[in-house]
């Protein structure tokens, strides 16, 4: 369903001063407006038609949206898809970018290679771009910066990860996508996502990890973050296996007020307001 959430009224005609974010998935896409100095944010999100393309979806939300005509100071894009991988950052050359990406994914037709570098975590990530969608934003807005979703969410749960001295599982839930981010102090030892619909799925996939990686069911932590069916009952059941499970707060996690007006906003999406 698409939809707007409007907090402390965002004034276009200053434009110029804020940062534009773009959430691309196949689900659907996420905008938000952020000003920085009245920390305010505009949010919404749109449908996208399956019949089309991902591109021509993108020109429609262009047709449909006055607040995409203006001016930003910087827009940030990110990118949700399975389509990355990681190097460690001590072993990376940009000219081999795109021969390590498709030695582990297959290569496909009319796609751009790009890279983040998380120095604090010595690793890049790599990850997959359409060209023509890629074309489309780079011509349409200024200062253009591309992010995989995996590179703020592995950011930001290796530095909660530090604290104390237990290894620690991040869960991000998507309706139809598992994310796992596993830490022991910072250090991170597995990054993976899994196609599941129901919450057994979800949870065979959490303990098989849990278990492969030998992490203590009574001194370890298991976060989880994102989409929920069924929350009590899941994490009743999460519990029964793991003793230090918890459900994330994202306003208490970010420490952003904003984050605390607007809960509807992704946390991956949130994320990109430090980087305007």
């Amino acid at each position: 369903m698409s939809g707007t959430v409007v907090t402390n009224r965002i004034d276009f005609s200053k434009s110029e001063q804020y940062t534009l974010s773009i959430r691309l998935a196949t689900d659907g896409f996420s905008f938000s407006v952020y000003d920085p100095i009245t920390d305010s944010i505009f949010f919404t999100t749109k449908e996208v038609d399956p019949l089309i393309s991902f591109t021509a979806n993108l020109k429609r939300q262009y047709k449909e949206n006055d607040f995409l005509i203006h001016r930003f100071k910087r827009t940030n894009v990110l990118l949700i898809n399975k389509r990355y991988t990681f190097v460690p950052l001590e072993l990376f050359e940009e000219e081999q970018a795109e021969v390590l990406f498709y030695y582990n994914h297959p290569r496909h037709e009319n796609e751009i290679v790009l890279y983040n570098v998380l120095k604090k975590n010595n690793i890049v990530v790599l990850f997959g771009v359409d060209k023509s969608v890629h074309t489309l934003l780079s011509e349409r807005f200024e200062s253009v910066k591309y992010y995989s979703q995996t590179s703020s969410l592995i950011e930001h749960f290796a530095a909660k990860s530090r604290l104390g001295n237990s290894k620690k599982m991040y869960a991000y839930m998507r309706e139809e996508m598992l994310e796992l981010y596993c830490f022991e102090r910072g250090t991170l030892l597995l990054a993976n996502s899994f196609i599941c619909k129901k919450n057994s799925d979800r949870l065979y996939y959490l303990l098989y990890v849990w278990k492969q990686l030998q992490m203590d069911q009574e001194r370890d932590e298991l976060h989880l973050a994102g989409f929920f069916e069924e929350k009590n009952a899941f994490m009743n059941e999460l519990k029964k296996f793991v003793k230090k499970a918890f459900v994330i707060n994202t306003s208490s996690e970010l420490n952003n007020a904003t984050a605390e007006k607007v809960e509807e906003i992704p946390l991956d999406m949130q994320l990109l307001l430090s980087k305007g």
